[in-house]
């Protein structure tokens, strides 16, 4: 085979490999793929498809990892994305150590009740005719389906009518004996129950906007109520260090069994999460608290939050709490350090505006940025940026001011200023600090640029009100 053939061949390996392999999330692992053999074929770290075995052909496995960034955003593990974040979030909670996330099919829910003590079915459960998850998944349980007039009742006030077709009605036929899940976002109502072996069974709608909220306030509960063991996680946030350089620090205390502690890749940032099971949640909290503290002592201000997601809600608390205000100049991320702030509920009482000034002349006029700083530096320099954060906080009489100018791609760069450099500024009225992010690595996206130029700026500011060095020295 020459190259081509072989790109050809993992291109469609890639394409077709939710229905010929199972997809296995290992505890404290992560997600990979095995073979029917059950050899490792692919390996799925953080969302990013890595190769392990493939054919144990070199050639293969160097053309199939060339085109895993083209083909995982096409292939069919990545639209099922949110049933496989589904998994690992009931994994957490249940303490399984292996989770098997495989094709639907009379055979194969068979055999995945046949080994599992949980399995977690998502999608199939609306009112088409190939929406056959209840019925083949009760079938192989031994359970029969029977009307759940509540639930019809739901999807008859759903509809305004007090006759639904034969189709909307089949959401509410429901294995028999089961606790029903309900469907606050849509008309489909989940279900829990167990199994003829004992097979603890949980059947959730497909739409992530239906199967989320059903899994955070429905199936959680029912799975906690049903454990001899409690399972808290807390997730450490980290900016300014990657997964990698992360987990080589946290090296020896991988090993650690209660509680484990699991690295993950998030955009632009990281979190390490740290699981302890124990017979109380007051316990098991207790339990995570030692290594939390290991954590923050060895990366010390790169940890920005214990279980606040998002630089941004942290920033935006972190202002309130203060007393102080915060306005924002953008020129390449073109307002989403705005519309990362406003999206954060409270926000008004702490964000005074937001200008985006691609124009020289908006820079001017808006900003003050003299004439002579643009024509001497460009418009993207250290000098530009830090005459944008001091010119925001002058016009918007705001406490902090954050001046963003760059050149995030694809065109634009030169030689002399590259795409990916991005110069970001914070200003408090009296000093002024510049960060220069430089390109490194394979070519990013214009979405990566913005959003990591974005997440630098939210830093400087959560740096400022800690206290801390706006920049690291």
């Amino acid at each position: 085979m020459n190259m081509q053939e072989y790109i050809d061949e993992a291109e469609q390996s890639l394409l077709h490999t939710y229905n010929r392999y199972q997809i296995v999330i290992e505890k404290g692992k992560g997600v990979y793929l095995y073979d029917t053999d059950g050899i490792k074929y692919l390996d799925f770290v953080s969302g990013i498809a890595v190769f392990a075995l493939g054919y144990g052909n070199k050639e293969y496995n160097d053309a199939l990892k060339a085109q895993i960034d083209k083909v995982i955003h096409t292939s069919n593990y990545y639209y099922n994305m949110p049933a496989i974040r589904a998994a690992k979030k009931l994994k957490e909670v249940s303490g399984m150590d292996r989770v098997f996330f495989t094709n639907s099919g009379a055979e194969a829910v068979e055999g995945a009740i046949a080994r599992s003590d949980l399995l977690i079915m998502t999608g199939g459960l609306g009112p088409t005719t190939d929406d056959l998850t209840k019925e083949t998944t009760a079938a192989a349980a031994g359970k029969k389906l029977v009307l759940h007039e509540e639930s019809l009742r739901r999807i008859q006030s759903y509809f305004n009518e007090k006759h639904v077709s034969e189709n909307q009605e089949k959401q509410a036929w429901l294995p028999e004996g089961c606790t029903v899940l309900q469907n606050d976002n849509g008309t489909a109502p989940g279900c829990a129950f167990q199994a003829e072996n004992g097979c603890t069974i949980i059947m959730l709608p497909g739409p992530p906007s239906e199967l989320a909220p059903m899994l955070d306030n429905y199936a959680v509960p029912y799975l906690k109520k049903s454990q001899e063991y409690t399972i808290v996680s807390h997730n450490v946030h980290i900016y300014g260090r990657g997964e990698a350089p992360v987990a080589q620090m946290m090296d020896d205390l991988m090993d650690s069994k209660n509680p484990t502690l699991a690295p993950y890749a998030n955009e632009g940032e990281c979190y390490l999460r740290v699981t302890a099971k124990a017979r109380s949640h007051e316990e098991a909290d207790q339990m995570c608290g030692p290594l939390i503290d290991e954590i923050k002592k060895r990366l010390g201000n790169f940890v920005y939050s214990v279980d606040i997601d998002s630089l941004e809600e942290l920033v935006v608390k972190e202002l309130a709490a203060a007393g102080k205000t915060l306005a924002t100049a953008e020129s390449c991320t073109g307002g989403l350090l705005s519309k990362r702030i406003t999206d954060v509920s409270g926000s008004s009482g702490v964000f005074h505006m937001g200008v985006v000034t691609y124009a020289n002349e908006a820079k001017e006029a808006l900003l003050g940025v003299p004439h002579e700083t643009l024509e001497r530096y460009g418009a993207v320099s250290e000098q530009t940026a830090r005459a944008m954060a001091q010119g925001i906080v002058k016009r918007s009489g705001s406490d902090l001011g954050v001046g963003i100018t760059g050149i995030a791609g694809p065109d634009g760069g030169t030689a002399e200023k590259p795409v990916g450099l991005i110069y970001i500024a914070l200003s408090d009225g009296r000093e002024t600090w510049v960060i220069k992010r430089s390109p490194i690595g394979r070519t990013k996206s214009r979405d990566w640029h913005r959003h990591c130029a974005a997440s630098q700026a939210l830093d400087m500011v959560r740096r400022y009100l800690a206290g801390m060095p706006v920049i690291e020295p």
